[in-house]
């Protein structure tokens, strides 16, 4: 698919990779539409694709929590009583707490589930719907390296990302015949204010661990994402390391993915037969 002409909607687009996607999308002529929390930072993140993009359509910045259904739908509406349908929804809303997991209270392990989790699911539910019926569209959830293994200090956080994982490749089986893409990203760390927060309380072998990976910018990232989508990959690996994780983790991943689709392309024949 190409993005030219295409609503592409981004949770937590106001910074780090979710700005970055935007501005990429806007100079490739995309009509973008940002959600975020923060008005403020969504106002300046409007005025760096615009200035990154001046002949770009304009960009609908909308203020909402995504971890409320009701922000979330409100926000959703919004965008497209301005730019239309959305026609690629890109859930880059996210955060992190790492910590000792004894130190870390359950409070921390709730929100983090409700905005990385639940802020994905909400949009994600609102517009497959429309994308079924229109027979074409693609949903990008951002994961992270932390959603292919989880990692020390990242008690909170993994289950999040695995939880993304699950929806993607549930929703992939489903949506297979549709016309619609789902594609997930597992990014490695990456050069974002969301990671600067991290590090502050981030123990000392997470970092350990962490470093190997090196460390990616959002531009770079934001690349590989966009082309991902357009190509309909539905796994987008960035880096040898998670590349290798990727494939070591789910080897037979898409031996999988061809059987349980037979599997229910034959269920779906016969239950048609049968009526």
């Amino acid at each position: 698919m190409t993005l030219r002409d295409q609503h592409v909607l981004i949770t937590g687009g106001s910074s780090g990779i979710g700005l970055e996607l935007g501005r990429q999308a806007a100079a490739a002529g995309a009509r973008v539409s940002l959600i975020a929390r923060d008005p403020a930072k969504l106002a300046a993140a409007r005025a760096a694709i615009r200035a990154s993009a001046p002949d770009a359509a304009e960009v609908v910045t909308v203020s909402a929590d995504v971890a409320l259904e009701t922000e979330i739908l409100s926000a959703l509406q919004a965008a497209e009583k301005i730019h239309g349908p959305v026609d690629v929804l890109i859930t880059s809303a996210g955060i992190a707490r790492p910590g000792y997991f004894e130190d870390v209270p359950v409070s921390v392990f709730e929100r983090t589930m409700a905005v990385n989790f639940f802020g994905t699911l909400y949009p994600v539910k609102a517009v497959v719907p429309a994308m079924r019926q229109r027979g074409r569209g693609a949903v990008v959830l951002i994961s992270s390296g932390a959603g292919l293994v989880g990692l020390f200090g990242y008690t909170p956080y993994a289950p999040s990302k695995f939880a993304l994982r699950g929806l993607a490749e549930a929703l992939r089986a489903e949506l297979k015949s549709t016309g619609v893409n789902v594609t997930i990203v597992y990014p490695p760390d990456t050069d974002t204010p969301q990671l600067a927060e991290e590090n502050l309380t981030k123990p000392v072998e997470t970092k350990a661990l962490t470093a190997g990976g090196g460390l990616w910018t959002a531009e770079a990232v934001a690349r590989i994402t966009l082309a991902a989508v357009q190509r309909g990959r539905f796994t987008v690996t960035p880096g040898f390391q998670l590349t290798a994780l990727a494939w070591l983790q789910s080897v037979f991943a898409p031996v999988l993915h061809w059987n349980f689709d037979r599997i229910a392309r034959k269920a779906r024949r016969n239950a048609a037969g049968g009526q």
